[in-house]
């Protein structure tokens, strides 16, 4: 019996790991439900506007953001691992889709929209791919200075090339010179029936998002409520809009109108399966998918965080994968966790993935019932509810704090925009990645390492240049602060030759290795030629405090025999031993135990 009850755990936590709704849908009561549904119902008012906008952004007809906000969210909460993540269309990747599909075939085309579900399964695939192989880790490749950068640059590209919209022009551009430059040419011919539209949509979402919580507040709302009714405020730019078109007939002025939404559920899309297609879309889709996991992630982990909960990269890579197929499947286009709305949702009171399931069914819901009112919704709208959404990404601090902080962190913050504006999104993201790893290798290549001295009448040892310590001039103890591998380890040995060749009573050298967690053959390599090149010299090599691992690697070398010091358990030892080794007849050890040497 006990045996298989153990086999039933067993087989449980497997199924867990692979599928988290048996983790959470064990403990599902009726409060839970109840606070999955009240979630539910504000995502959905929030998502439906943001949906129509992001798909107006990606380039593709407005119902395309509702189908790839209905089966992705079904998907991610069977395989994903974030009780509060909210999947669906973001800004970035709905830039980042625009894009690659707009290299591909015009706007408005079947073949566009046919690039856009390819993207989307090609993205699925590689995102549940990547997660079977366990590669959370690539999660890493983008450093925070790149990510930042990126997603600044891609706000900015983003609100700018909402500005047609908002003025009713005709405009474009692939970067931000291109658009803007257009914008100024085609800027006498702005609609002012269009303009009456937008500005006072913009004006209405940046005042709710500074003042609409306060103001709700002063009429009697809870603090959550009002926060909460305040982030759902695009749907009261989309009534009103919709009610101003009809009231004075704005179609018929030039204001351009979303137009008839196909009504009912979205259809069984299949990508395509051309090979020339898909070989002009795999990188594009590969850095949608890097990014979107990046960004998915980050948000996942700082809203679980707050619930002291944990998530999974492997297993997130499967529900993101999971549903971008889903998405492809269904007519939709790449999705992602946005921010935005898994902020509400987190705020809503979500438990766990079933409020996405929930939301899912009200976006369904939506599709079928409520798409013939969006007929007369003004474009200029869905354009100032992006770019409300998409400035909040631009961030003007980081510049400032990583000059100060990090002068390398800086250059790539920097690269990363600078690239974005002028070349494009995919660009910006190959120049980010590229520009980092170039510099994680500059500053490898050159470790730091310090010369050091005994603190007095203590065991410590610390850098020569910040702290007053003790000394002997035949000794030199050099502290190295990385693995030695291929990138430094030359590096190292001219910085050992050059320090000795400075000080010609130097009898013995000590490399402190504590910091040292790796040691390759290019590594051993020149611990080896040190090694050589003072004992030609009768100068003795030393090491201290290595770590076991390292030194079970060494032992099995040839530099442990021919080594012409020793290896001490602690640099303290070392440093007296060596010390009293001046080569004199009598060495001052009056001298050294007066200063606490020994």
């Amino acid at each position: 019996m006990n045996r298989r009850k153990r086999q039933e755990a067993e087989t449980g936590l497997q199924l867990s790991r692979y599928f988290p709704i048996f983790e959470w849908g064990r403990t599902y009561n009726r409060s839970v439900l109840t606070d999955d549904m009240v979630a539910a119902v504000i995502v959905t008012i929030m998502l439906i506007p943001q949906s129509l906008a992001y798909a107006l952004l990606a380039g593709l007809p407005p119902v395309v953001g509702l189908y790839a906000s209905i089966l992705p969210l079904v998907l991610y909460a069977i395989f994903g691992t974030s009780r509060t993540l909210a999947v669906g269309p973001v800004a970035v990747i709905s830039l980042m889709t625009a894009s690659a599909a707009g290299a591909i075939a015009e706007q408005g085309s079947a073949e566009y929209l046919e690039a856009a579900i390819t993207l989307a399964m090609l993205s699925g695939v590689m995102l549940t791919v990547l997660g079977a192989l366990r590669a959370g880790f690539l999660a890493n490749l983008l450093s925070h200075p790149v990510i930042s950068g990126f997603i600044t640059a891609s706000g900015v590209l983003i609100a700018t090339s909402q500005l047609k919209h908002i003025l009713g022009i005709e405009a474009g551009g692939e970067n931000w010179p291109a658009m803007l430059g257009s914008i100024a040419r085609a800027i006498d011919t702005t609609n002012v029936w269009t303009l009456a539209v937008g500005v006072p949509a913009l004006i209405f979402l940046f005042w709710v998002r500074r003042g609409g919580k306060p103001a709700l507040q002063k009429v009697g709302l809870g603090e959550k409520s009002a926060a909460l009714a305040a982030k759902a405020s695009p749907i009261v730019a989309v009534t009103l809009s919709i009610i101003a078109a009809v009231a004075f007939d704005l179609g018929s002025k030039g204001v351009s109108l979303v137009g008839a939404i196909p009504q009912g559920l979205p259809p069984f899309a299949l990508p395509s399966t051309d090979l020339s297609l898909i070989e002009k879309l795999w990188l594009p889709a590969l850095l949608i998918s890097i990014i979107g996991f990046v960004e998915s992630v980050s948000v996942a982990q700082t809203l679980a965080a707050k619930r002291r909960q944990r998530i999974t990269p492997d297993q997130e890579l499967i529900g993101l994968g999971g549903a971008n197929i889903a998405s492809a499947l269904s007519g939709g286009y790449p999705v992602t966790g946005g921010f935005a709305r898994s902020a509400v949702n987190f705020d809503a009171g979500a438990q766990t993935p079933a409020a996405g399931a929930f939301t899912a069914i009200g976006i369904a819901l939506a599709t079928v019932f409520l798409t013939p009112l969006l007929v007369s919704l003004p474009v200029a709208t869905l354009a100032a509810t992006i770019i409300v959404a998409v400035l909040s990404l631009v961030d003007m601090r980081t510049p400032g704090q990583l000059w100060h902080y990090s002068k390398t962190d800086f250059a790539a913050h920097v690269v990363t925009i600078a690239i974005t504006l002028l070349a494009g999104v995919e660009m910006g993201v190959i120049a980010g990645v590229a520009v980092g790893l170039i510099l994680y290798l500059w500053r490898a290549s050159r470790p730091h390492a310090a010369i050091v001295g005994r603190v007095p009448e203590t065991e410590h040892f610390r850098n020569v240049e910040r702290h007053k310590v003790f000394t002997v001039p035949h000794v030199l103890s050099i502290r190295i602060d990385e693995a030695l591998t291929f990138l430094n380890a030359r590096w190292l040995e001219e910085y050992v030759l050059e320090e000795v060749a400075d000080r010609p009573e130097v009898r013995h050298v000590i490399l402190l290795c504590s910091a040292v967690n790796e040691i390759d053959a290019s590594g051993l390599e020149s611990l080896e030629a040190i090694n050589h090149r003072l004992g030609d010299v009768e100068i003795g090599l030393h090491f201290s405090e290595v770590k076991g691992p390292v030194m079970d690697r060494l032992q099995r070398t040839h530099l442990i025999d021919e080594l012409n010091g020793k290896i001490f358990l602690t640099h303290g030892r070392a440093f007296a031993e060596v010390s009293l080794d001046t080569g004199e007849p009598q060495p001052p050890v009056d001298q050294y135990l007066a200063r606490g040497l020994i």
